[in-house]
């Protein structure tokens, strides 16, 4: 199977939070997902969840990443959601009292993902979450117009010229040829 991944430079400022949902609703909307689906609608509440906790909680910018299974022989596999900052604190559930107003992300992000976790990466950290569902139906769901298969290719992936930055790798980002603002890459 293979996944698409985009991802998304997020700075420390919380206004960033309502930019990284929009940035979330459209990707999930070019990938063929309905954005007012049940699936759709909580990738969106965790993304917020996770992104609030990167830039409030650490004072730190993030990058949000994305990961969509695309299998072409059809079925799929879980949406993954990760948030990486440079913070090497660990995420700590907290059990928040009655009318308080913060203090419920990671619950809320415990009870509606299938999975979550974090572990250290670099000098920071990376908090992911998992979200089973079903994949959009269609041919070309699966695949948002950024990404073209051509098998010529010595990776098999050619940049679309109607992506918004034209970066599409079958394996890895590479940071230096463009920044980590947008980024889409096919893995498998």
């Amino acid at each position: 199977m293979q996944v698409l991944q985009v991802q998304i430079a997020v700075d420390a400022d919380p206004a960033e939070v309502g930019r990284a949902r929009r940035w979330t609703r459209t990707r999930l909307r070019g990938c063929g997902y309905d954005v007012d689906e049940p699936l759709a609608e909580t990738l969106v509440l965790v993304v917020s969840e996770l992104v609030t906790n990167a830039v409030v909680h650490t004072g730190c910018p993030a990058v949000l990443r994305l990961l969509f299974p695309f299998d072409p022989a059809g079925g799929g596999g879980p949406v993954r959601v990760e948030v990486a900052d440079a913070s090497d604190c660990p995420p700590l559930p907290r059990v928040a009292p009655g009318e308080a107003t913060d203090g419920r992300g990671l619950e809320l992000v415990e009870n509606l993902c299938d999975r979550w976790g974090w572990y250290p990466d670099g000098s920071g950290k990376r908090v992911w979450c998992e979200i089973e569902g079903e994949a959009p139906a269609g041919p070309d769901a699966a695949v948002p117009n950024a990404a073209v298969r051509n098998p010529a290719a010595p990776d098999g992936v050619l940049p679309n010229p109607t992506a918004s930055n034209g970066v599409v790798s079958s394996s890895v980002v590479s940071n230096s040829a463009v920044p980590v603002c947008d980024q889409q890459v096919l893995v498998g």
